[in-house]
């Protein structure tokens, strides 16, 4: 019979360096702060670089479970510094790259802002990768670069788009991405989610707008065009996707897609709220939130092949699921307290 094994510190300290040294950029955003905490619950060992500010806010990290939250050294900067970029990089292993502006109105108004944060801020994050020798780099993209639907589903071979100054940069900062592997051989994915959703999802987004709303009892459900059409996936499912593509080898170097394969449009989705929420209100075209005509992008619906051969993923919520715990979590006026459903968000 084989003694008891006695743990000794030298144990757990050969168990904690057997942990992946991961940095988060864009940490205390909607699917940054989602993925932090899905890497924190796998047992990796998290750096989460949120942006300087001077209330010393770390944005939805600052929502997470206690016993979460602790485990995350939480770094403030910004991706436009290239410095702090080199000093966030310091012995990480991987980097999961989230930080970015999103919004698509605003891109119409702050261009340049949206070059320096999503262009320059990309190559700021692949030369410090680089520099350190990162294993693994996950560079975040969107749907919004496919544009309008040519054919459906939308693979990864889909022509690319710029239909608003926001996807166009980053249409850049992927190019941009996948030029450092060629060039350079950096272990670069260029990861593509669709239309996430979810708990924590900002105001500017058409689900928080939508049932922000009506659990507000606005009797006019103001939205903008109802007919564009979305591959909806639930946080939870998109933060896993992720995290399933840092472990596949043969996805460095590679675009890949995280869609439902499902579509839905802005107006059945209202609907469909609607009867969640158990709150009825008149649906009103407003015109402050109509894209450009040659802006809005009228059909997204992907194609999950790739990501499901080379890594078997698939989501574990379908869109009624992942709505009910959406407006779930919005049911508690705490969450929504930041929510200012009375004007529009761009």
């Amino acid at each position: 019979m084989l003694p008891p094994r006695f743990i000794t510190l030298r144990d757990l300290f050969q168990e904690q360096d057997m942990r992946t040294k991961i940095l988060v950029t864009g940490a205390g955003g909607f699917i940054g702060s989602h993925l932090t905490e899905a890497l924190v619950r796998a047992g990796h060992s998290v750096r989460a670089l949120v942006r300087y500010n001077s209330k010393n806010s770390w944005g939805w990290l600052d929502s997470l479970p206690t016993d979460v939250r602790d485990q995350v050294e939480v770094m403030a900067g910004d991706v436009r510094d290239p410095n702090g970029m080199r000093v966030a990089m310091h012995e990480r292993e991987q980097v999961f790259h989230l930080a970015a502006l999103i919004g698509i109105p605003y891109s119409y108004h702050a261009p340049d802002s949206y070059v320096d944060t999503n262009v320059k801020g990309t190559l700021n994050v692949l030369q410090a990768a680089r520099d350190a020798n990162v294993e693994r780099i996950l560079v975040t993209s969107t749907s919004e670069v496919y544009g309008t639907a040519r054919q459906v589903p939308i693979t990864e071979e889909h022509p690319r788009q710029g239909q608003s100054p926001y996807s166009a940069t980053k249409i850049g900062a992927d190019h941009l991405a996948l030029s450092y592997h060629l060039s350079f051989g950096t272990p670069v994915t260029v990861v593509r989610p669709f239309n996430t959703y979810g708990p924590r999802q900002s105001a500017r987004a058409v689900i928080p707008t939508i049932i922000t709303q009506l659990m507000a009892g606005a009797k006019e459900l103001r939205l903008g065009s109802l007919s564009p059409t979305r591959d909806l996936v639930f946080v939870e499912d998109t933060a896993q996707a992720f995290i399933a593509i840092a472990g596949a080898k043969a996805l460095v170097g590679e675009e890949v897609n995280i869609a439902t394969e499902q579509e839905i449009s802005v107006g059945d989705l209202a609907e469909k709220l609607m009867a969640l929420t158990g709150k009825r209100a008149q649906i009103v075209t407003s015109e402050e939130r109509i894209r450009p005509v040659n802006s809005e992008v009228e059909r997204l619906l992907g194609s999950a092949a790739k990501l499901k051969r080379l890594t078997g993923w698939a989501p574990d919520h379908d869109l009624d699921g992942g709505l009910k715990r959406t407006v779930e979590w919005f049911n508690d006026p705490a969450n929504r307290a930041g929510y200012k459903w009375e004007i529009y968000n761009v």
